[in-house]
């Protein structure tokens, strides 16, 4: 197997530092791009739908234009995975910037209902599926880009980096979510106040595409190039066919962070205040401190994983992230003057999904790397991402802990995954 071997002890340089710094920026602004649309579900469902249609059947409506931004992840990450293998990781990572950029600045300025009927919310469904395929091929694409920078032994600190900066994209969303509705009344975020967020991160996604043309091609990449290894047919058969047992580890530890991100972080303010009764405010400043705490919490996992190795860190933190769960949801009723410092530690939990990316990248060879590992994230993420909120919600009805429950099978599910994961050298 051939692992890095030139100068495997070289320190982390400003370069890396800078390539890093910029990945991660524009991982949070596509993040935000991507996520901004459901913290103004409300808004948008009052605007693209007739006014006749029941309110359940508005918002469910507009869900499923959201979700359809998860559907076409796969595809999307799979196109340009393709040539990222095929034609340089570089480009597809200032390609999927724009495919972000774009849609989400038309989303800020398309017709309403009120303007040009049906054609509005087909418009917003097409702008929605442009945006699934970006993100589909930014996330694994900067995970790749950023650990063919660095040496060897720190690609857990640069995916952990990498991914506390997608988590700060959530954490911008709240923040300007809150901001919006704070600064304008609800009848001036009907009429204009709701285009606000999706122009400002149109035009910030652009910048951000503008920065990403200081960043070099991967040593990796380049180096394949020059030994003519690069992928001889297509990628994704070349996965299917030798890399089975990569494709279903990588499966498996994306349903378990879908599940910690998609409970903990993206459901619990609104079950703290539809289940538990805590008002919105306090729900949101609770979700804040757990989103900082989360990304904290990613860069140590990534840290740690580079110094104890991904398996210790995956069991450890799986079994503390199901601890904490069960600590903080048993507590809500209880005790509701510990819900910011249970919260906090919780979010800090989940930042064990930081070891995550470094497994996969670590699981393919670097000739086929971008593929293998977009195909397994995105699909994961499509069926269990888009499936969670469906099966936690139906779940309630019955059992009021059952976000609680769900998040620690997964957890287990996790630590057994561990089990039996071989602690792997970057293949290439």
């Amino acid at each position: 197997m051939h692992t890095q071997t030139t100068a495997p002890a070289r320190p982390l340089t400003r370069q890396d530092y800078k390539t890093l710094s910029l990945a991660a920026l524009g991982g949070a602004l596509e993040f935000y791009d991507f996520i901004i649309f459901v913290f103004f579900a409300t808004a948008i469902g009052a605007l693209f739908f007739p006014p006749s249609m029941p309110d359940w059947l508005r918002l469910f409506q507009t869900f499923g234009i959201f979700a359809a931004g998860y559907v076409v992840r796969p595809l999307g990450g799979m196109v340009m995975a393709h040539f990222g293998d095929l034609l340089g990781r570089k480009r597809m990572f200032s390609l999927s910037i724009l495919l972000m950029a774009v849609p989400t600045l038309a989303i800020g300025l398309l017709p309403t209902y009120a303007s040009v009927g049906l054609a509005a919310p087909l418009l917003l469904l097409l702008m929605r599926v442009l945006q699934g395929a970006a993100v589909g091929g930014e996330v694994p694409g900067a995970w790749v880009f950023v650990s063919e920078h660095v040496p060897a032994r720190h690609i857990g600190y640069a995916c952990g980096t990498l991914t506390a900066g997608l988590t700060f994209g959530i954490l911008l969303g709240s923040l300007m979510a809150t901001a919006i509705n704070t600064f304008f009344t609800p009848e001036q975020v009907l009429a204009y106040g709701w285009r606000i967020p999706f122009l400002l991160g149109g035009i910030f996604g652009l910048g951000a595409m503008y920065l990403r043309r200081w960043l070099h091609e991967t040593p990796v990449f380049v180096e394949l190039q020059q030994r003519k290894a690069l992928a001889a047919e297509l990628p994704v058969k070349a996965v299917l066919r030798e890399h089975r047992g990569a494709v279903v580890l990588s499966m498996l530890l994306t349903w378990m962070l879908s599940a910690a991100i998609v409970v903990v972080i993206l459901m619990t303010p609104a079950l703290l205040q539809k289940v538990y009764g805590y008002d919105a405010r306090t729900a949101l400043a609770a979700n804040t401190l757990a989103t900082l705490c989360l990304a904290g919490g990613c860069i140590l996992a990534g840290v740690l994983a580079d110094r104890l190795g991904a398996r210790r860190v995956l069991f450890a933190g799986a079994l503390l992230l199901a601890l904490c769960t069960y600590v903080f949801y048993t507590s809500l009723r209880t005790h509701p003057d510990l819900l910011l410092p249970l919260y906090a530690l919780l979010g800090l939990s989940v930042g064990v999904v930081g070891v995550v990316p470094s497994v996969m990248v670590r699981a393919f060879p670097a000739a086929v790397r971008f593929s293998g590992l977009s195909f397994s994230y995105n699909l994961s993420y499509a069926i269990f991402g888009g499936l969670t909120p469906i099966m936690v919600t139906l779940l309630l009805k019955t059992q009021p802990l059952a976000p609680a429950y769900y998040v620690i099978a997964l957890c287990g599910l996790g630590m057994a995954t561990a089990l039996f994961m071989k602690e792997r050298q970057p293949a290439g």
